[in-house]
């Protein structure tokens, strides 16, 4: 004979019952599909874009990277980097230390805040410096972070305005070097989408290989 608990115990049981089926469908099915997908028509994609050299990954197309000579002091951790001569440099990052995928993000300062303006400043003395360029030639991407802190891209006059530093280094012929960057210049999505920007790890990957 039904009592009053009956209708209580039916509802609890057909709400686990979906609460099992769309469990395994979005948990286990619908993930289990995608990736499949992904993996067999873009599997580089679908692995995180990485780069590799000698057999070894060493990036990912996606993440920007700092490339900064080894501290003089390993234990001092007020030394500043050094950015490093022989590679293409990225914008600055405010994520962590620089390009740390752990804590993406700006730095939340507004253009009129006096901090930014002389971090700018600061950075355009030193980016002119260590570029030997006029400080007004230097890109705005070379003083200012992305949004995420991680972006791997740079401006084609960023990248133009680094060649003879890293062909010096380099002792490289500075025209053998800029048709590398020539190679590595990606056009806008779509045509119309974003802007003309250079893959800094893809970059200084291909200037690895190049010697």
């Amino acid at each position: 004979m039904p009592t009053s608990r009956t209708p209580w115990i039916r509802l609890h049981l057909t709400a686990l019952r979906l609460l099992l089926v769309f469990t395994v469908i979005c948990g286990l099915a619908y993930p289990l599909l995608i990736t499949g997908i992904a993996q067999s028509a873009f599997p580089r994609q679908a692995n995180g874009s990485q780069l590799e050299h000698n057999g070894q990954v060493v990036g990912s197309g996606l993440l920007g990277q700092n490339y900064n000579l080894p501290k003089k002091n390993p234990n001092d951790p007020k030394e500043q980097p050094r950015p490093d001569p022989k590679w293409f440099q990225p914008r600055p990052s405010a994520a962590g230390t620089g390009y740390d995928p752990t804590a993406s993000g700006g730095s939340n300062l507004g253009p009129d805040d006096a901090a930014l303006t002389k971090t700018v400043q600061d950075r355009r003395a030193a980016v002119a410096a260590f570029d030997g360029v006029d400080p007004a030639q230097v890109p705005p991407d070379a003083l200012t972070a992305s949004g995420s802190g991680l972006d791997p891209h740079i401006s084609p006059a960023y990248a133009d305005e680094q060649v003879d530093r890293v062909a010096t280094a380099r002792g490289l012929d500075p025209a053998a070097v800029r048709r590398l960057v020539e190679q590595h210049l990606q056009g806008r999505d779509l045509g119309f989408l974003g802007q003309r920007r250079v893959n800094v790890v893809s970059l200084n990957l291909a200037l690895m290989r190049l010697g």
